[in-house]
């Protein structure tokens, strides 16, 4: 690789991580020698890259720094039409168009070549042969999560009958047959996870949740790793129940 395409890459790696990255997970993704990223870092610092942090705590790039469009490789174009081809696929109508559009925007920017290999990308994700059948409820779960407000659902499942909760929206997951909402539940004061096919209703209420979505979706990622790591069943076992 060469040095250019490398100071480039570590920029890149730097722009996908939230948090300090160390040097040493930086030259085990490049494949070069510890020595080489110090010395990339500080030619990335002396160029004026907002580049900060210490061989012994990582580095992290500062917020709002951007470069120029960069053109994607093969592997890149592969995997966003993979990615695309598979939302489309699972998401229903409105995420299929969406999807669409995504497509058609990025082709439009590439060159004739790179769009030759953006539209006949070697990878497929068939979608599932009957998609679940849950109406309006995506849509309105999706607008409640972009103003964080709480949402009342009428909730069913074939051993009760269908109760109301409360609940405060985080994510959606994409099984092949069904949709999961993982949220916190005011009745269990817990992160509950309810399959969008089993609500009856979904009201928007005007309350908001009294966390950022930033704060909450971390909060409830951290539990979901330690329920992982202790073996308990979370948003998959919902997904096949």
């Amino acid at each position: 690789m060469r040095r250019a395409d490398r100071l480039l890459q570590i920029i890149q790696i730097l722009r996908r991580e939230r948090r300090p990255i160390s040097g040493r997970t930086i030259a085990s993704e490049l494949e070069v020698s510890l020595r080489t990223i110090y010395r990339d870092i500080a030619a990335l610092e002396a160029s004026g890259v907002p580049v900060f942090g210490e061989p012994s705590v990582g580095y992290v790039l500062q917020d709002g720094y951007d470069l120029p469009p960069l053109m994607f490789s093969t592997n890149e174009l592969e995997i966003v039409m993979l990615g695309l081809r598979m939302v489309g696929a699972r998401g229903g109508k409105e995420i299929n168009t969406t999807a669409r559009d995504v497509v058609a925007k990025i082709s439009a920017i590439l060159p004739d070549a790179k769009r030759s290999e953006f539209w006949t990308a070697p990878l497929l994700a068939p979608g599932p042969e009957v998609l679940p059948k849950d109406g309006p409820v995506l849509l309105q779960l999706r607008g409640a999560m972009k103003v964080n407000c709480k949402v009342e659902i009428l909730y069913h499942t074939a051993d009760r009958e269908p109760e109301r909760r409360t609940v405060w929206p985080i994510v959606i997951a994409f099984f092949d047959c069904v949709r999961v909402l993982a949220a916190w539940c005011e009745l269990r004061e817990a992160y509950r996870y309810f399959r969008t096919d089993r609500m009856l209703e979904v009201n928007l209420l005007h309350a908001k949740v009294p966390r950022s979505r930033k704060r909450i979706y971390a909060d409830w990622w951290h539990h979901e790793k330690m329920e992982s790591k202790l073996g308990v069943d979370g948003m998959g076992a919902v997904a096949r129940s």
